[in-house]
């Protein structure tokens, strides 16, 4: 028994209907609609790159390749597993960012983790921190500050194994 109705043989410009075509139809609109969905949630990468040259530092629309084309490559970087705490505005805080035992104000009790990537830029006065290459948290502090936390980054980086130092799939 054939899967499709009509006979292809005897007719072969005739529109022939199959029985899994609207299957298939749906399946494909559907991944369609995923693939699109993903790639709207980012803008292009100059786009990035002019809202970053403006300050206009959006969570969760911008990538790290963004920032280094905007303003080149960051004087600190820093990679390694944390967990950050969600924020009502979205945002997420890293667990290095926040005095121990204490929780950020505005803390909505979500609490994530992952690979952490932080670009410290001390000429912008700019720490912009990733979450699983997600543009998660951004805080304005001054060179010298940034600075301090770039030499502890290097001083602790001295101390870890080169499992620990290698990025993680």
């Amino acid at each position: 028994m054939s899967t499709c109705e009509g006979g292809g043989a005897e007719e072969p410009e005739a529109f022939v209907r199959c029985r899994y075509g609207p299957l298939t139809a749906v399946l494909i609109a559907m991944a369609w609609l995923g693939v699109s969905a993903g790639c709207m949630g980012m803008p292009p990468i100059t786009e990035q790159e002019r809202n970053i040259r403006n300050n206009e530092l959006t969570l969760r629309k911008l990538e790290p390749r963004a920032f280094v084309r905007a303003w080149g490559m960051p004087t600190y970087q820093h990679m390694e597993f944390m967990p950050f705490f969600g924020m009502k505005d979205g945002s997420m805080v890293p667990r290095s960012r926040i005095a121990v035992g204490t929780s950020p104000p505005g803390w909505e009790a979500t609490v994530d983790a992952g690979e952490a990537l932080f670009l410290a830029y001390p000429d912008r006065g700019w720490l912009v921190v990733f979450l699983d290459e997600v543009f998660v948290y951004r805080e304005e502090l001054s060179a010298d500050k940034l600075h301090e936390i770039g030499q502890t980054w290097a001083h602790e980086d001295k101390f870890r194994t080169k499992i620990e130092l290698e990025p993680h799939p």
